[in-house]
């Protein structure tokens, strides 16, 4: 069995509020799509690659891909209106069997441990879900109000989100709802349980020109550099 991971890089990116979606922007002179995708590649170099785009972007990605001497193979897919249409997209072309991850094209900084982690639970349980303790105080409003709440049954979910390959198949065979945010909605919407498994603080999404700066500062520091490589930092 060849297991595969889906990058999902079909957003427009307009909170970014520049002239090209979030995943072609630089992160140390890279675009921050193709640090993703090397950190995969680095877990595992069989591992089967596909990559979701902008239709619109395909040519721009592949010319990017030529200036920057990038030849990690992977396939292209035209993205979809909605995040669960451009998974929907990707899956069609998984032929195999194995375990399918699905990640955030936008969220370079995961690291090896976390992606090991979660094909390790994904091959036992069927499913494997990052995630992070939320770490501020929370309130909920209510009738004009607000009233603090215990945030320590809480978590904050990351991808990559991992599945057997029958399972996601299967969920993705569901209507869209506007419920769905992730794919762990879709696949417990269609009757399988989630696990959760530990995530990394690190692995943020690039959302905001403030992520990006701090995206960059996490680069930057050696304590991160055994973060990101999977090993303990000295």
């Amino acid at each position: 069995m060849k297991n595969t991971a889906i990058i999902v890089a079909g957003g427009s990116g307009t909170r970014m509020k520049q002239d090209i979606p979030k995943q072609f922007m630089r992160l140390q002179g890279i675009p921050v799509l193709m640090h993703t995708i090397s950190v995969f590649h680095t877990y595992d170099p069989a591992m089967e690659l596909i990559v979701a785009l902008p239709s619109q972007y395909i040519d721009y990605w592949r010319d990017l891909c030529a200036d920057c001497h990038f030849i990690i193979e992977h396939h292209l897919v035209s993205g979809g209106v909605t995040r669960f249409d451009t998974v929907k997209n990707s899956l069609a072309i998984v032929r195999h069997e194995g375990l399918v991850a699905i990640h955030d094209g936008v969220r370079p900084l995961v690291s090896p441990a976390v992606i090991e982690s979660c094909f390790t639970v994904a091959a036992e349980k069927g499913t494997a879900i990052p995630c992070i303790p939320v770490s501020e105080s929370l309130r909920i409003q209510n009738n004009g109000g607000s009233q603090p709440i215990d945030r320590t049954p809480y978590r904050l979910i990351q991808t990559p989100q991992v599945f057997r390959w029958e399972i996601v198949k299967k969920a993705y065979e569901s209507e869209y709802l506007p419920e769905f945010t992730d794919d762990a909605g879709v696949v417990e919407k269609a009757g399988f349980a989630i696990t959760l498994v530990e995530g990394n603080p690190e692995n943020i999404k690039i959302t905001t020109p403030s992520d990006l700066l701090i995206a960059e500062a996490l680069l930057k520091m050696t304590v991160y550099t055994g973060l990101i490589t999977g090993k303990n930092a000295e």
